[in-house]
């Protein structure tokens, strides 16, 4: 296909951000695609940010730590792309003129900039969850009001965009997330609540940071990426299910109410899903590694355990609940596994101390929706439950 597009990556120089732009520069070396890219967004990695720029020549460059705007000024002298820092400019960039923007940005730091592309229709290749999280709802009728469209990049919710037919919608009968198991898929609890992070962080499949691994280990990723689904493709709890899948081949699955199941399947490549993203509603060619079924031999699948995974279930629980749950759940667990990466708790104390929030926040009626500005009442849900983790590790450590 002959595929035109201006960009802007938000989150440039994480692992999608490069691997977004790394395929971009395939697709425009092999005349798939003509591309301009409007802005790059980072967080601190300065030099990579710098490095990129240079190569793709952006309007602007944009370093969210401000201390770092200097040298992001000093390695791009003499070039003509503008530069600047902090986070309303990161807003700013994503409120650019790009068709295209890919949300990249790790954290509740993407939120804004993920609305503000939203908000004036562009088509948002989507991988920050915090943005379906903690405002999916809003962030998905925003982008409907303004005429435009969000794509999920995460493997799970690409693999179900790809099988889910438009016009079959109401016909779905459950929608089928799988997931690889992590680390302990076969461990019991008694392992479990010795495990070190250095065991939590050894994925089974895939190469991800410290804190995605232990969430895959728990299987609170999982968790909230159920809590995704619901809102990605309205989708009410019951219908949404967990598959462990070891292999991590088949990606997602749809199932029918005539008994017929949709699946996606590929090795477990992040480049699939993003170019997925990239020339929807298209398909582009790029050095794709080829699935092999036959070298793979067989496919297995097994139920979670939800004794020793009960994050699908708190997922589930946050969903009924509404309002700031799913934020307050996904806070929670990030102040969790710090704890648990700094050694201060056990690995089953992380799901805990998330349901543990979830009913203290419940009980004071924290939860309901506070209406008002949207980015302001997610990051106040958020505060809030991070502060009530933490209160709640405290006192834990106090007694103990």
């Amino acid at each position: 296909m002959n595929l035109s597009r201006s960009v802007t990556v938000l989150g440039s120089t994480g692992s999608i951000g490069v691997s977004t732009l790394s395929l971009l520069a395939h697709a425009r070396e092999g005349g798939e695609a003509e591309v301009e890219i409007v802005a790059l967004t980072a967080g601190r990695n300065v030099e990579r940010l710098a490095e990129q720029a240079l190569a793709w020549r952006p309007q602007t460059a944009v370093i969210e730590d401000e201390s770092l705007l200097p040298e992001l000024r000093e390695r791009l002298r003499g070039t003509g792309i503008q530069t600047a820092a902090g986070s309303a400019a990161v807003a700013e960039a994503a409120d650019m003129n790009a068709s295209w923007v890919m949300s990249s940005i790790v954290g509740a730091a993407g939120l804004a900039p993920t609305l503000t592309a939203a908000r004036r229709g562009a088509l948002v290749a989507l991988a920050n969850k915090e943005s379906l999280v903690c405002a999916g709802p809003a962030l998905l009728e925003t982008a409907r009001k303004a005429g435009g469209t969000v794509v999920p990049v995460d493997s799970e919710h690409s693999a179900i965009f790809q099988s889910l037919q438009e016009n079959w919608r109401s016909a779905v009968a459950r929608l089928i997330l799988t997931a690889s198991g992590g680390p302990f898929r076969t461990w019991d609890l008694q392992s479990m609540s010795s495990a070190s992070p250095e065991q939590a962080v050894a994925h089974p499949n895939w190469s991800m940071g410290a804190k995605i691994s232990v969430d895959s280990a728990s299987m609170m990723n999982k968790a909230l990426e159920m809590i995704e689904a619901a809102y990605l493709f309205s989708m009410p709890p019951e219908q949404i299910d967990v598959l462990v899948h070891p292999q991590s081949i088949v990606h997602s699955l749809v199932e029918y109410a005539d008994g017929s199941t949709m699946a996606q399947l590929g090795p477990p490549d992040m480049r699939s899903p993003i170019a997925y993203a990239l020339a929807w509603p298209g398909r582009i060619t790029w050095p794709a590694p080829r699935l092999d079924l036959a070298a793979i031999g067989a496919l297995t699948f097994e139920h979670p355990d939800l004794q020793r995974f009960p994050a699908i279930r708190l997922a589930r629980e946050a969903l009924k609940l509404g309002g700031g749950a799913p934020a307050a759940m996904n806070a929670a667990n990030e102040v969790a596994v710090a704890a648990f990466l700094g050694r201060r708790i056990g690995f089953l104390d992380i799901a805990a101390t998330v349901e543990r929030v979830l009913e203290a926040l419940d009980a004071a009626g924290d939860l309901k929706p506070s209406g008002g500005d949207v980015i302001e009442s997610a990051f106040a849900i958020d505060a809030l439950s991070r502060r009530t983790a933490t209160g709640l590790l405290d006192r834990s450590q106090r007694l103990n």
